[in-house]
C-alpha cells in the first residue's frame, strides 16, 4: 500500500511553532550546524532524502559561515514541495544547492551527488514499513564518503522502534553521535558517523515504499 497523505498539507504543521515538527526542525538544524562546524576545509556534499520543502537543510544554512562551501542534492517527488524549495533557494542565494524533482526511495536519484558527507534521512522513518527502515540504514553507506554524518528521524508512539533503529545503524558501520527527543517526548533525532568503509552505489535499487501509517 502506497501513501495517500498530502505532503503538501502536511508540510504546513512546520508552522506551528509549538508543534512536535517545529521542535524537530529546530533540533535538525543544530545538528546539520554542528556537522558543517566539524567538516574540513573545502567541499561539503549533501544529499536530502525525501527533502520536502528544504526546511532542514537550507534553514541551516542561512547564515552558517560554511554556507558556500555546501554542495547538496535535494530529492522531492511532491511537485509542489519542490517548487516551493526552489523558491526558497532563490531567496537563500545558495548556488550549490540543487531541488531535483524525483524518487528519493530509489538508489538512481543519488547517482552524481554522492559519496556525500552529510546524508539527511528526516521524515522518513515514520512513514515506511520496519523492515524498509532496515533496509534503508544497511544501505546508507552506499551514499556516504568516510567518516560522513547521517541525521534521521522517527517518532516515538508504541511500539518505540528508535532502539531497533540505533542498533541497525550501529551493524551498517555507524557510530552514534547524538539522540535527541522534542519537548514532548513525540518524536527523536538520531545522528550517526560512518566507521566503517563507504560502499560503492548500486543503481537501480528500491530503499522503501511509503505507506500510510503514523508520521514522523
Amino acid at each position: 500500500m502506497t501513501s495517500t497523505r498530502d505532503w503538501w498539507e502536511w508540510h504546513r504543521r512546520y508552522d506551528d511553532p509549538e508543534s512536535a515538527l517545529a521542535h524537530r526542525l529546530i533540533i535538525v538544524r543544530r545538528q546539520i550546524s554542528d556537522a558543517l562546524d566539524a567538516a574540513p576545509p573545502g567541499p561539503i556534499r549533501v544529499v536530502s532524502v525525501c527533502a520536502g520543502q528544504g526546511r532542514d537543510l537550507i534553514g541551516a544554512l542561512s547564515n552558517h559561515p560554511r554556507r558556500r562551501d555546501v554542495e547538496a542534492r535535494l530529492v522531492e517527488l511532491d511537485e509542489r514541495n519542490v517548487a516551493a524549495a526552489r523558491a526558497t533557494l532563490n531567496k537563500a542565494e545558495l548556488p550549490g544547492i540543487t531541488v531535483v524533482e524525483g524518487d528519493a526511495a530509489r538508489t538512481d536519484a543519488y547517482h552524481g551527488a554522492v559519496p556525500a558527507d552529510l546524508v539527511l534521512v528526516c521524515g522518513v522513518f515514520g512513514n515506511v514499513s520496519d523492515d524498509d527502515i532496515e533496509h534503508t540504514v544497511k544501505t546508507l553507506p552506499q551514499l556516504c564518503a568516510a567518516g560522513a554524518t547521517a541525521i534521521w528521524t522517527r517518532h516515538r508512539r508504541p511500539p518505540d522502534l528508535t532502539v531497533a533503529i540505533r542498533a541497525w545503524f550501529a551493524t551498517a558501520g555507524f557510530v552514534e553521535r547524538a539522540f535527541e527527543t522534542v519537548p514532548d517526548g513525540s518524536v527523536s533525532v538520531g545522528v550517526h558517523r560512518l566507521e566503517r568503509s563507504p560502499m560503492s552505489l548500486e543503481v537501480g535499487k528500491r530503499l522503501f515504499t511509503f505507506v500510510d501509517r503514523p508520521t514522523g
